[in-house]
């Protein structure tokens, strides 16, 4: 494996304009159709006032080509994490306008990006990209609030050498496909930077659908970017596709997934531990249900803070998950700070909630929280069944079914913690960035539903 391209060379490092960049059905992309897109872009960009330009695009190929000309024009790429037009017009004032695929109802200015046709092979080196650029993204964590995260340029070729001093051997000769958004940074570094900075192709369309990725050619071996979200819905009645390599990321995965799915796919996961913003912290190749995450060289853990090359504040930042490690600097995700609540003065922790529901028979997933009524609080959970619990409470009754449960946990868990509200789901509801959102979960208890 060659050694990783920085963001600032991938168009003006001398390498041969044939070489593939992106594919979707019939159509390829080369360098050298890249090239040509950029400068296109580039040029437009130096004529247009203002700093900050919004990406909201459906297509991987172009949005590599915004992102590189917003950069080489001297502007900021902002990630908004979404392309609905309706909140686009909330926040103009975060952005001087949008650069999209697609032509969206956006009040502010738009400027559509599309892929024109080479007149000639010609390629000028593009202005430099300064190591003071950034990207701006934005990460809404699970009260559904908005956070800008700054995210500098060289940040991401740092990743992008971690990630390929681990994984390299391994991506040799692979192709890109994934079911995970671009504009979060699990999509970003996995989908566009690493591929573009080791020369892998990639897909540019987002699989959807398990049906889309057993559609896939065989005449590739795949890298899978994925989400535990997308993998507990494969379908292992259908063709598997060859990947050679699967990365899963923004939630544990849970191991009936990964063991249903593996014989499938023939594949075991490498699942990625990070946030927008720290970056990748840690790996684990799962093989077994007790594996430990390995941090990445130079990730450090202080208490409740991590420090790595990947993270510019000399003090760290704090995490929402709680750590426990072995003696050799491996650990385990045991829960997430702030899910205790306090009902009547008890303390209560939703994450004990969560895993004791998970211990019982037919509970293949579940989602706790607290839920106001008239003033009071209580415990609502979200249930996933497997379809012989589902039959079970369709035959004995919803009432018998939640007293059933209800029994069974009485003698583990404060009688307040027990949960009054229940809900069962099909799954539980996940924003894009595979992020259970407080405040679309607490939907599902109100008082008419």
């Amino acid at each position: 494996m060659s050694k990783p391209l920085p963001l600032s060379q991938w168009l003006n490092a001398p390498r041969p304009d044939e070489a593939p960049i992106a594919w979707l059905d019939e159509r390829v992309w080369t360098l050298g159709d890249l090239r040509h897109d950029v400068t296109r872009l580039v040029d437009m960009l130096r004529q247009e006032e203002g700093e900050r330009w919004a990406l909201c695009f459906e297509n991987g190929y172009l949005f590599i080509v915004a992102l590189l000309a917003t950069l080489h024009a001297g502007k900021t790429p902002v990630l908004p994490g979404h392309s609905r037009a309706a909140q686009l017009n909330e926040q103009r004032a975060m952005f001087s306008g949008v650069l999209s695929d697609t032509t969206l109802d956006f009040s502010g200015r738009q400027r559509l990006v599309a892929s024109t046709p080479r007149t000639n092979n010609d390629f000028s080196p593009l202005p430099a990209i300064d190591d003071t650029r950034v990207i701006e993204l934005f990460t809404s964590g699970s009260t559904g609030v908005p956070q800008r995260v700054i995210k500098p340029v060289i940040s991401l070729d740092r990743e992008a050498r971690l990630l390929a001093d681990r994984f390299g051997e391994r991506l040799t000769g692979c192709s890109v496909v994934a079911s995970v958004v671009l504009h979060h940074l699990y999509g970003l570094t996995f989908r566009v930077v690493l591929p573009m900075a080791l020369g892998l192709s990639v897909h540019a369309r987002l699989l959807n659908y398990a049906e889309q990725l057993s559609a896939l050619s065989h005449d590739k071996r795949y890298l899978f970017i994925s989400s535990p979200a997308f993998l507990k819905r494969l379908d292992t009645a259908l063709t598997p596709p060859p990947i050679a390599l699967l990365f899963s990321a923004g939630g544990v995965l849970p191991w009936r997934d990964i063991t249903a799915f593996q014989s499938w796919l023939n594949v075991w996961p490498d699942e990625i531990y990070g946030s927008t913003e720290t970056g990748v912290m840690a790996w684990r190749h799962r093989q077994d249900e007790t594996t430990l995450w390995q941090p990445f060289p130079g990730v450090t853990f202080h208490g409740d803070r991590v420090t790595s090359p990947l993270i510019h504040e000399a003090e760290g930042i704090a995490l929402d998950d709680i750590l426990h490690f072995a003696a050799d600097g491996q650990f385990n995700i045991v829960g997430r700070r702030g899910r205790v609540v306090k009902i009547e003065d008890k303390r209560i922790s939703l994450d004990e909630i969560e895993q004791r529901l998970l211990a019982l028979d037919g509970i293949c997933d579940a989602a706790a929280l607290a839920v106001s009524r008239r003033g009071r609080q209580a415990i609502g959970v979200l249930l996933v069944l497997s379809d012989a619990a589902r039959l079970h409470r369709d035959n004995v009754g919803r009432n018998a079914q939640e007293s059933a449960w209800r029994r069974a946990l009485r003698p583990c868990l404060e009688p307040v913690a027990v949960p009054r509200y229940w809900r069962i789901v099909d799954e539980i509801p996940v924003n894009s960035m595979n992020k259970r959102v407080t405040a679309q979960l607490q939907e599902l208890f109100h008082e008419d539903s």
